[in-house]
């Protein structure tokens, strides 16, 4: 809540790794804002972030079409270049399909 909480909000809880280095005073006129300090300094040290990459949504949908595209690619390579027939009544080997689409 306090004013130093605030100006470093973003870096408390985004998506940022933060070092904070708490100075501390062992002069006893400074014993209230040490005090102070070292409350502070425990209070940021149990902030919990779950950091997630920054990613525009269009190139999430691309990325994962790609892994879609070689994890197919890889399924068709280990059946031997075959793929389901369309009429559900086995294999057909692609370069077949291929002459029929030229």
């Amino acid at each position: 809540d306090s004013t130093l909480t605030w100006l470093l909000k973003d870096n408390l809880g985004g998506n940022s790794k933060t070092v904070m280095i708490a100075t501390i005073s062992p002069a006893d006129d400074n014993f209230e804002e040490t005090l102070s300090t070292l409350r502070y300094a425990d209070r940021a040290k149990r902030i919990i972030n779950n950091a997630v990459i920054n990613e525009d949504a269009n190139a999430k949908v691309i990325r994962e079409l790609r892994e879609e595209v070689e994890r197919l690619r890889s399924e068709l390579g280990s059946r031997g270049g075959t793929v389901p027939n369309p009429d559900g009544t086995g294999y057909v080997d692609i370069t077949k399909l291929k002459e029929q689409l030229s």
